[in-house]
């Protein structure tokens, strides 16, 4: 296939032409297997992939590589639970020398289970389990085994203090030693905990091109004017990610610090007493929050109304994961009061019906771009167009700037 017939979508996701136009062979046939709670999320990604799949025609890999080019690429496994509440996983067809993509969502709690006759609602350890159980199904069969978990388990326990427990990192090497040997994840609380597992392949992925993009859409009047336009940190752990995407739009940037009362631990935190915000002033500008999630929302929205009471005009929030623990009733309140204007998060995990259906919330599709994700890792090519989203971001600001 020569290059000129590529799309300039194509393009932007890097052909896999790094020695020449010829495509490098797969590792083995595709197997993507969802696990519970993330079945609507690959049916998507099955979709895409067969498009994705479908171009490869000139090339002849359908009929080079059996299994190659096929309508589902799904492989569906049973998490079966006794009524103990003990669960074993069941592979309902053959992975053999499969290039397995496992996509787990430790996020979605709609999914429940029946122990001792009372249902109960899946928690982040609950699906972890059911990982493991499906990782060792596997083992021993499959020619390679990947794990998509786009909210990484345990990943805001990424670090020690005191006599704390080490989760995130631990459960890496649990199931980097089980024999996964990628580990696909987006938006890590805190990259550094890659650490605990040199030799594997771990990717924390962005999602800044595929929000920003959505919120050209959802605003396309939207000013970027340095005088018009700011992004905001909600506190200095986040702050390498605003100052990511204030250099790439070309706009300024504020942060806030949280001031703690460390005389005291609530829900084994010391508790906030104030947002501070450094930054210059907001009057009249439209603000972006950037953070990696929404949790409960109790920051989020105190920083918004401070921007409010700062004079900032509107106020918008982008995040990759939108968890909504307390529910999505103050955000409605806090919309409706006009602090907040509109939050724009991706579908990566678990929205409740309530949020999707909100009219301040914007849902980003990112099922494109795992599957492409997906095709380009099973052929061992290089990820580096496809990951970085700088590039694309010039390239859709150009666009915006041309029309």
């Amino acid at each position: 296939m020569n290059s000129t017939s590529y799309t300039a979508d194509e393009k932007a996701y890097s052909r896999y032409n790094q020695y020449g136009d010829n495509p490098m062979a797969p590792v083995g046939p595709i197997g993507i297997i969802p696990l519970k709670g993330s079945v609507e999320f690959s049916e998507s990604v099955n979709y895409f992939l067969n498009k994705r799949r479908s171009e490869y025609q000139e090339h002849q890999l359908i009929s080079k590589y059996p299994g190659f080019f096929r309508s589902d690429y799904r492989i569906e496994v049973n998490n079966t639970r006794f009524s103990s509440g003990e669960g074993k996983a069941v592979i309902t067809n053959s992975v053999r020398g499969h290039d397995l993509f496992l996509i787990s969502d430790v996020m979605n709690f709609s999914c429940k289970y029946k122990m001792f006759g009372k249902e109960n609602n899946m928690s982040p350890d609950d699906h972890y389990q059911d990982l493991k159980r499906v990782i060792l199904a596997c083992s021993g069969k499959a020619r390679r085994i990947n794990v998509i978990m786009p909210f990484l388990y345990e990943s805001r326990q990424h670090k020690r203090n005191a006599r704390e427990s080490l989760d995130c990192a631990f459960a890496l090497e649990e199931i980097y030693n089980l024999g996964v040997e990628n580990i696909i994840t987006f938006d890590a609380h805190d990259e550094r905990v890659a650490n605990a597992i040199p030799t594997s392949g771990f990717e924390s992925l962005s999602a800044s091109y595929q929000i920003i993009k959505e919120m050209f859409r959802a605003i396309p009047d939207l000013d970027l004017s340095g005088d018009k336009f700011m992004i905001v940190s909600p506190d200095e752990g986040g702050i390498t990610r605003a100052m990511y995407m204030a250099s790439v739009l070309g706009v300024p940037l504020g942060t806030f610090y949280k001031r703690r009362d460390y005389t005291q631990v609530v829900n084994g935190r010391n508790p906030i007493i104030a947002h501070e915000f450094l930054g210059d002033s907001v009057e009249g500008m439209d603000i972006l929050i950037v953070d990696d999630m929404i949790s409960s929302g109790d920051s989020i929205l105190d920083i918004a109304s401070e921007m409010k009471n700062r004079g900032a005009r509107n106020i918008y929030c982008a995040v990759t994961f939108g968890l909504f623990t307390e529910g999505v009733e103050h955000f409605q309140d806090a919309y409706e009061r006009g602090i907040i204007n509109k939050v724009f998060a991706t579908n990566l995990i678990y929205r409740r019906p309530e949020l999707v259906n909100a009219p301040w919330f914007y849902d980003v599709n990112l099922t494109k771009f795992v599957a492409l994700l997906i095709d380009a890792i099973n052929h061992d090519a290089s990820l580096s167009n496809l990951i970085n989203p700088t590039e694309k971001i010039q390239k859709l600001l150009n666009t915006r700037k041309n029309q």
